[in-house]
């Protein structure tokens, strides 16, 4: 028990350890608008955005503020998989994929090393002490002080060192993150600094931008961020739909083309979305009509996007769309064809 306490402690401390200089920030930076001390919002931005992310594997431990180092073994589902590489990661993500509708589970076998977002590697002996770690990245996250992955730095970049008298003293070349954020955490009370912009960086995982400002890197990061949480928000939106689907049966209460309804052409069917994505279009009046059969799938990026592919039918082919989700609720949902505007269609739950 005194072990265990000891690694815990250790393992909060690291974590932690990144937001020692973050518990002021001072606005008065002198005459120089872009000479920064260790506590400005300048150099927040920039620890936080050279932050390690181990965001890419959430999907298998749940903790954005750290990552798993390969290998290691999980039961997931129920299924013992040995994760070698980051390719062996698609052997995790089909397992939760086949049902849409369950509470996936993965149960990691200890021990096993981790990498925190100061970079530091921790080795981890039971799922108390990695509670432990989730529970402090969960802290870390409301107060906004975990790593920002959507704005990527291209390096090099020059960062120029000041005095107090505000005399340039020396330049730094930084060449990567873990560069970048070691001298953020290494800043001295009596040193400022400036980026010597203008720097180039990859805005939101696709969009080159330049930089010319500290004020401008700030614009950056809030977009981002507010990007973010609008995409987390229709992730949570898509899965909220899913099991609106999954745990009802649906008719076509309105399919509009041009103008023209066809509803009724569907009137004597219903649709049933299974949770393993396939669906089934069953003629409730006429039993000897053959059911269509299908599948369906549901994502989502700032909207949530309803995919239908019905097979062997006609009149149900005419529904194979990727549909915008405009609304739902408990009875009904509302779709737009994304390539068609003038398309809708409304399900309506029976």
């Amino acid at each position: 028990m005194k072990n265990l306490k000891l690694i815990t402690a250790f393992a909060l401390l690291a974590l932690f350890s990144f937001t020692s200089c973050q518990d002021e920030i001072d606005t008065d930076n002198g005459e120089n608008p872009n000479t920064n001390t260790a506590n400005s919002q300048t150099a927040s931005n920039l620890e936080r955005v050279s932050m390690y992310d181990g965001s890419f594997d959430d999907f298998l431990d749940g903790v954005s503020c750290s990552s798993i180092l390969l290998p290691v073994t999980a039961t997931v589902n129920g299924t013992q998989v040995t994760i070698v590489s980051e390719a062996d990661y698609q052997q995790v993500i089909d397992i939760m994929a086949q049902f849409n509708d369950d509470n996936d589970e993965v149960l990691l076998q200890f021990p096993l090393t981790i990498q925190l977002s100061n970079y530091t590697e921790l080795v981890v002996t039971s799922q108390s002490e990695y509670n432990a770690i989730s529970q402090a990245c969960q802290a870390v996250e409301q107060i906004a002080e975990d790593a920002i992955s959507c704005v990527e730095v291209n390096y090099p970049i020059t960062i120029l060192n000041y005095n107090l008298n505000l005399e340039q003293t020396g330049s730094v070349v930084i060449e990567s993150n873990q560069q970048l954020y070691a001298y953020i955490n290494n800043l001295s009370e009596d040193t400022l600094f400036a980026v010597n912009y203008s720097i180039t960086a990859t805005v939101s995982g696709d969009t080159a931008t330049t930089i010319a400002s500290d004020l401008e890197l700030q614009v950056q990061i809030d977009d981002c961020l507010g990007l973010e949480e609008t995409q987390a928000e229709a992730e949570d939106n898509a899965d909220e739909l899913e099991q609106l689907l999954v745990n009802g049966v649906y008719q076509i209460e309105s399919f509009v083309d041009t103008s023209v309804d066809t509803a009724s052409d569907y009137a004597e069917f219903t649709i049933d979305f299974a949770n393993d994505m396939t669906l089934v279009a069953e003629n409730i009046i006429n039993t000897t009509v053959q059911d269509v059969q299908g599948t369906y799938q549901v994502t989502s990026q700032t909207e949530v996007y309803l995919e239908l592919n019905f097979e062997g039918d006609t009149s149900f082919s005419l529904l194979n769309h990727q549909w915008e989700v405009t609304s739902y609720n408990n009875t009904s949902i509302s779709l737009q064809s994304t390539t068609n505007a003038a398309i809708t269609l409304v399900l309506t739950q029976i």
